[in-house]
């Protein structure tokens, strides 16, 4: 809205300074700033009127110290972090954009189920929330969208030599005559094709209809099909990962908005047809937006951590776990960097497999010696360093440490092919 009414001012009027909206950073640092703004004076209303609406967390005794304080601790936090979110960012992004309507659908997607989960917990008062199964059709239905979309919107392209477009097959939705660096005209394709960068390997890219080139003409339609399948995988997982991780004050939050600059920068380089082509990988038009997107995510995640930090004074809940996780997914796919969650992942990915594993043996050692033995002293991870001793802070820095250096790592990946 801020966007649309800069550009208008600047043409009719020549407003001094209106200019500076055309310009993604100037708009993502504005985006920062007020959604830390937002988090800040709304989070206070927002924690006095979940305690007057007595929203408290009932927390199960776990045998973990200091777990009583956190009883009766606001739950449903999530609901600052959506508003510190889709505030600045419909004020200040092109909402003409494909890829922020899909995040921003995504926010509220994710956000609605988790705030039906945590209403039904706290309101309803049955401790299970909402049944595992809509949890998942809700997932399942987010992932249908945004992997449909990047199939069939003509806004999701991937841009590149007219004649390599033209020998590998891809349908072309439009060529254009741009200039290259050298200042020569050259042709090139916006094309709709099921592609992802591959980390690690120079100019390499996966094309996920090219498993199924013995299909023939049937190739794109499986190709389509698995693309779709795999991206409501990533999303459901990476959803339920995040919830997994928001066990203890400031860990879930701190973590999202390190994974969220990340995917900021990816969102820069592959919106920027000089920065794409310089480290080889897609060039996606339309996706440099996004990077408002992921400085509304930052700002929304540290402005949460002002109330969220240890003592946390509220809870995100599933309202906003389930949401960050969400989004987190589908900002990767969009990007087409999905090959790189694990590793920019990795606390989430480290905090789902201590619970799987924790499980598996627990059932096979009951199995072969008649009583289950444990891998962890608790799982989910975060808590096996709360049962050795360590106090909450030291653990949540600990991760955020752990955290920044996967998000260092998985930038270089941009060169160490």
């Amino acid at each position: 809205m801020l966007y649309a009414l800069a550009l208008y001012l600047e043409e009719q009027f020549d407003l001094p300074g209106a200019g500076l909206f055309r310009f993604i950073t100037f708009r993502a640092g504005l985006a920062i700033i007020i959604s830390l703004i937002i988090s800040m004076i709304f989070g206070g209303s927002i924690i006095r009127m979940l305690r007057r609406l007595q929203v408290g967390e009932k927390v199960r005794d776990l045998g973990l110290e200091g777990q009583k304080e956190k009883e009766g601790t606001p739950t449903m936090g999530g609901i600052i972090i959506i508003l510190a979110i889709v505030v600045p960012c419909v004020l200040l992004a092109r909402l003409d954009n494909v890829y922020i309507q899909l995040m921003l659908l995504a926010t509220l997607w994710m956000g609605l189920i988790g705030f039906v989960d945590d209403y039904i917990k706290t309101f309803r008062k049955n401790k299970d929330g909402l049944s595992g199964k809509f949890k998942v059709l809700g997932q399942v239905g987010l992932g249908l969208i945004v992997g449909l979309t990047m199939l069939f919107n003509d806004g999701v392209v991937v841009r590149m030599d007219a004649d390599e477009a033209r020998s590998k097959g891809y349908e072309i939705v439009e060529t254009l005559q741009v200039r290259s660096r050298t200042g020569e005209l050259k042709e090139v394709a916006n094309v709709r094709a099921t592609l992802t960068d591959v980390p690690f390997v120079k100019e390499s890219q996966i094309n996920y209809a090219a498993a199924f080139a013995w299909a023939g003409k049937s190739a794109w339609l499986w190709g389509a099909a698995c693309f779709v399948l795999f991206v409501i995988f990533i999303i459901t997982a990476v959803s339920n990962a995040a919830n997994l991780t928001d066990g203890i004050d400031g860990l879930a939050t701190g973590v999202s908005g390190i994974v969220g600059v990340t995917l900021g920068v990816f969102a820069y380089v592959s919106g920027n047809a000089i920065a794409s082509d310089y480290l080889k990988i897609l060039y996606l038009p339309g996706t440099g937006e996004l990077v408002v997107f992921a400085a509304c995510l930052l700002g929304a995640c540290i402005g949460f951590l002002w109330y969220n930090a240890y003592p946390a004074q509220v809870f995100m809940g599933d309202t906003g776990s389930l949401m960050l996780g969400g989004i987190i997914g589908a900002m990767a796919i969009v990007l087409r960097k999905e090959l790189l969650l694990p590793l920019l992942c990795g606390i989430f990915v480290a905090e789902n497999l201590s619970v799987i594993i924790q499980v598996w043996y627990f059932k096979y050692t009951k199995r072969k010696y008649g009583e289950g033995r444990r891998v962890f002293l608790m799982a989910p991870l975060h808590h096996h360093y709360q049962k050795m001793g360590l106090p909450e802070p030291k653990i949540v820095t600990r991760f955020w440490i752990v955290a920044i250096l996967l998000a260092v790592f998985t930038i270089l990946t941009l060169k160490i092919r």
